[in-house]
């Protein structure tokens, strides 16, 4: 069922329509009254002659009011229904004013110098860090920005993700070689002696476990003599290993120049040239980590992290009181209060916010300005033209209105001098 036009107006329209009525009835009060006016002195004028100079000033009065209806009706719509030329003008050439608004906004204010210097006239980061740093507008921010994440995280589907990851850790981790750069950063680490800290580390914890495990010697060089070895020389061989062990250690950790540890220098140098350098090792390593990627299990852990990630997030995103979103609220809260006091940060804000606004404003002006154009010319003729009356239709009337004064003082004033030359 088609609604009638004041059921499509708002509420503030249908005042407009109000108010429109009233001023209609106040022009057309003052066209009659200068009619009875005009009747009056017109029957009077021959007994006081001073009602011709009413008569001419009523007359005029008339003449205005007429023609000033004449040029506010002919806007919205034909006099009188009759359908004269050049009338019914914002129906009629609709597209073209909607065409015309947006060359005009296109020309005028969507242009890079007149962006620049509106904003370069606000402070942009001031005015943003005071309303951030206000815990309720972070709460607010961070709740959006939670519902948006939420939304996007829903509508992903975890197939797609699980097989986006796959092929970045195909094109980033599989595909390219990681011997030769490793045997690099392996050769840099041997060479700058990065690695003794770690070699120390080794050592203190074998040191540690010696002290903490002796028992896990018993047995370990016994076992493997003739049955027939008395238990006191087997019990002996087994200490012995464990103190050889013990000093062996011992020794690595107080010399530097142990012969252990240049050995493990020396193999440290020689694996990394051949990471760098031997096809057959580099073959060797890189066929490991592809067998370590392309194994079903490497692929479930891969789908298990993404599905923990995505109902952690899921869950931290819901709860006001998370960690996230508390972490999140007070992160915006420290941007705010930055922006109003680092007067460096606010320059770098300014700055990138007015070089993107100009530089979307020239991109896009003829786009931005062409919604003006499409939504006037989507619009329908009639109501167009109802709705432009009613917000500029009230101050019309005062036209009719001036243009009914007017008219009877310029109606008088050509009597007065025509009267007084020709007379």
């Amino acid at each position: 069922m088609s609604r009638t036009p004041t059921e499509l107006l708002s509420p503030a329209d249908q005042e407009r329509r109000r108010s429109l009525r009233v001023m209609k009835a106040v022009a057309l009060g003052a066209l009659l009254f200068m009619a009875v006016v005009f009747v009056v002195a017109f029957a009077l004028q021959r007994d006081v002659p001073a009602f011709a100079y009413v008569r001419a000033a009523a007359e005029g009065g008339m003449v205005g009011a007429l023609a000033d209806w004449f040029a506010v009706t002919a806007l919205f719509r034909h006099p009188l229904g009759i359908p004269i030329p050049h009338t019914a003008i914002i129906p009629k050439r609709k597209d073209e004013i909607g065409r015309t608004l947006g060359e005009f906004v296109e020309t005028e204010f969507l242009r890079g110098d007149v962006v620049r210097a509106k904003l370069q006239a606000t402070s942009i980061a001031s005015r943003l860090g005071e309303w951030i740093e206000q815990p309720e507008h972070a709460e607010r921010i961070a709740s959006e920005a939670s519902i948006m994440a939420t939304g996007v995280l829903e509508a992903l589907s975890d197939d797609d993700v699980q097989g986006l990851i796959e092929d970045l850790a195909r094109e980033h981790l599989v595909e390219p070689q990681w011997a030769p750069p490793l045997g690099e950063w392996m050769s840099r680490v041997v060479a700058t002696g990065a690695h003794r800290g770690a070699v120390d580390l080794a050592a203190d914890s074998a040191a540690a476990w010696l002290a903490a495990n002796q028992s896990a010697f018993d047995g370990l060089v016994s076992k493997r003599l003739p049955s027939w070895v008395p238990s006191v020389a087997t019990r002996l061989v087994d200490t012995t290993a464990y103190n050889e062990a013990v000093k062996f250690v011992a020794a690595v950790r107080a010399d530097d120049a142990h012969p252990a540890r240049a050995a493990i220098d020396g193999f440290l140098a020689r694996l990394s040239d051949q990471l760098q350098h031997d096809p057959e090792l580099i073959a060797r390593f890189e066929g490991a980590k592809g067998n370590i990627f392309d194994s079903p299990r490497m692929r479930e852990l891969a789908a298990e992290a993404w599905n923990a990630a995505k109902s952690g997030l899921l869950r931290s995103l819901a709860d006001p009181e998370s960690t996230l979103r508390t972490r999140v609220t007070a992160a915006l809260v420290d941007i705010g209060q930055r922006l109003t006091t680092d007067a460096q940060l606010q320059q770098r804000v300014n700055t990138w916010v007015i070089d993107a606004a100009v530089f979307l404003v020239d991109r896009y002006r003829h786009e931005i300005s062409s919604i003006i154009s499409d939504t006037v010319a989507s619009w329908d003729a009639e109501e167009t033209s109802e709705k432009i009356e009613l917000m500029v239709g009230r101050d019309l009337q005062y036209i009719r209105l001036n243009g009914t004064i007017v008219g009877a003082l310029a109606g008088v004033t050509i009597f007065t001098v025509a009267h007084a030359f020709l007379g």
